[in-house]
């Protein structure tokens, strides 16, 4: 009979795997071209992946919770309209990479009673293949939690665990034995660090389980305040300009390019050109090292109807105009809210920007979206009183202000860079042009 594999497809440069969240088909199943098979999920977003030719399904290569490889078979498709599905074997990881090394009984014994969950309490994801190799170990579920992860948002990868084995149970210089009140845990490099505190709840309290996209966020969120050092700088402009602006043509922009325009774009372009002239903000850091960008990639924050957030990015943002930026804004929402975004869309940003003004909120003080070292939050535009200099002395007039929020990396990004360049962008927004064409 035919067979035809059903491959893990490229979901985007920086996605090198996916982990299977459900399957839609039974083995036994008929499936008809481009229907969908299984529901993945990637550290960026969720996908269906459809089958490649008509047929039926029998084998699935890969359970539920399984992460696997890019480019790796999932599934077996007969062609032949009178195959039998045969009973298919259990899925097993080859074993050079369920075992370490070789186990005496009594370390099997360990293996049988040791659980580790696919999803820690902290919302940390273990692969299979860590798990295994965790059971195989005696490592418990309290103990992988302590191993610094180098994947993908924290993950421990196969690597992190078995760097960690040889140093088991060691610890480097002194712990000191906490209060009961503060309990403390050693991580993999013997520092002492608090542990998480215990929560009871009470009668009438409701229980809800973080989704996985909310674990996602958490867990960035975490180990981006882990790894950067964050400072924040304020800065007040008058946007009055602005808002004239675009009371004046937004009509007539939607009536000619068929698009709304929003305040988005409008700050999208002055952090591109502030970009440019500071160019030392669009960086990564590599260890001691400093990725300098070529692109000014900016992702712009974008709350979903779950509650949960993604960051689209809008690429090359220094090269559109207004209609060009617009055109992505309105585009890439539209997409993130109806859950149409592809991983490319969502990765490769180099600075983000997050409208925190949209909620009605002052100012915020963002977290960097890692690997950035900055991020810019906008606030809601409000009316003032204010002094306004003119050639016959100074007036109290009513203005258009709004807070801008600069978090960035002291790492690599000192007070005097990060309160330059807030101060730039606002510059751009104060000298907006009122009699400006788009």
């Amino acid at each position: 009979m035919a067979q035809v594999e059903l491959i893990m497809p490229k979901m985007g440069e920086s996605v090198a795997e996916a982990t299977i969240i459900k399957w839609l088909k039974k083995e036994g199943d008929k499936i008809a071209s481009d229907e969908i098979v299984l529901e993945i999920a990637t550290d960026k977003v969720d996908s269906e992946i459809p089958s490649t030719a008509e047929g039926t399904l029998i084998k699935r290569l890969f359970n539920e919770g399984d992460v696997v490889q890019v480019g790796k078979a999932i599934a077996i498709i007969s062609t032949d309209a009178t195959a039998v599905v045969e009973a298919a074997p259990a899925v097993k990881t080859p074993a050079k990479e369920n075992v370490v090394v070789q186990k005496e009984v009594a370390t099997v014994a360990v293996e049988n009673v040791i659980a580790i969950e696919r999803n820690s309490s902290s919302g940390k994801f273990y692969s299979p293949l860590v798990r295994n190799i965790a059971k195989a170990e005696g490592i418990a579920m309290n103990e992988l939690e302590t191993i610094a992860g180098s994947g993908a948002n924290g993950r421990v990868t196969k690597n992190d665990i078995l760097a960690y084995i040889p140093n088991k149970g060691k610890q480097t210089g002194t712990v000191q034995t906490p209060p009961p009140s503060q309990p403390q845990v050693v991580s993999s490099n013997g520092t002492a660090t608090h542990s998480k505190p215990a929560v009871s709840a009470s009668a009438g309290d409701e229980i809800i389980e973080m989704d996985r996209m909310r674990k996602l966020i958490a867990d960035h969120m975490l180990m981006s305040k882990h790894t950067s050092p964050h400072v924040t700088s304020f800065v007040e402009a008058d946007v009055t300009n602005v808002v004239k602006w675009r009371e004046r043509v937004k009509a007539n922009f939607e009536k000619r390019e068929g698009e709304k325009l929003t305040f988005t774009p409008i700050f999208i372009e002055a952090l591109a050109r502030a970009i440019k002239d500071f160019p030392m903000i669009n960086i990564s850091v590599d260890g001691t090292k400093i990725i300098k960008r070529k692109n000014i990639n900016i992702g712009m924050a974008t709350a979903l109807p779950s509650g949960n957030l993604i960051v689209p990015v809008i690429r090359n943002a220094d090269t559109l105009n207004l209609v060009g930026l617009t055109k992505q804004v309105n585009d890439l929402a539209h997409r993130a809210r109806t859950g149409k975004l592809t991983p490319d869309d969502i990765a490769g940003g180099t600075y983000t920007i997050s409208n925190v003004g949209s909620f009605g909120n002052v100012m915020g003080t963002p977290i960097i979206n890692q690997p950035q070292v900055a991020i810019m939050a906008v606030g809601v535009i409000k009316k003032k009183p204010a002094v306004i200099e003119t050639k016959d002395g100074d007036l109290i007039g009513i203005r258009h202000f709004m807070f801008l929020s600069h978090s960035y990396d002291h790492r690599v990004v000192d007070g005097s860079l990060g309160g330059q360049f807030v101060r730039r962008v606002a510059d751009y927004l104060e000298q907006w042009d009122v009699n400006r064409e788009f």
